[in-house]
């Protein structure tokens, strides 16, 4: 459903973002990057089945860079995941470097960047709930809350 009115979103408290992806750099060799695409989700699964792991919310894009913003409650958690022996993560990590390694044919990244109140601002006009829309909740942006850094500031004092 698409929101017509100018919306803001708030996620209570601290919370994580994280971008990871990965770039096709030999397309033909299908036989590298697809298991590495195929990867992504079965732990996408795992982490909307589980929602103590602290998985928020996670929006993907493709092209021969694929890229992923995900949104979750707290470092700690992402961590905790990333080195959980029992979950998808690991396995697939190890999988990639035993195959891929440096071998160049198909590259992975990450970011990891910490947001608490004050240290973010955002606006959707005319978009249905997407990203942190999606991990928190959505509320009106306009009065006191039209301008960025007015949403910052607001943020801060709360």
């Amino acid at each position: 459903m698409i929101n017509a009115a100018r919306l803001t979103a708030k996620l209570d408290g601290d919370f994580v973002v994280f971008m990871i992806g990965m770039r096709i750099n030999k397309p033909l060799k299908v036989h590298k990057w697809w298991p590495v695409a195929a990867a992504m989700p079965r732990m996408l699964s795992e982490l909307e089945k589980n929602p103590e792991l602290g998985f928020l919310h996670g929006e993907s894009w493709f092209s021969r860079t694929l890229i992923m913003v995900q949104y979750w409650r707290s470092m700690e958690h992402l961590l905790a995941y990333a080195k959980n022996r029992e979950a998808a993560h690991l396995p697939a990590w190890t999988a990639f470097n035993k195959a891929i390694g440096d071998d160049g044919s198909v590259g992975i990244w990450h970011e990891t960047y910490a947001a608490s109140p004050g240290s973010y601002e955002n606006i959707y006009v005319n978009m249905p709930a997407f990203g942190l829309g999606k991990a928190g909740s959505l509320h009106s942006a306009s009065g006191e809350m039209k301008s960025a850094a007015a949403r910052l500031d607001r943020a801060r004092k709360s």
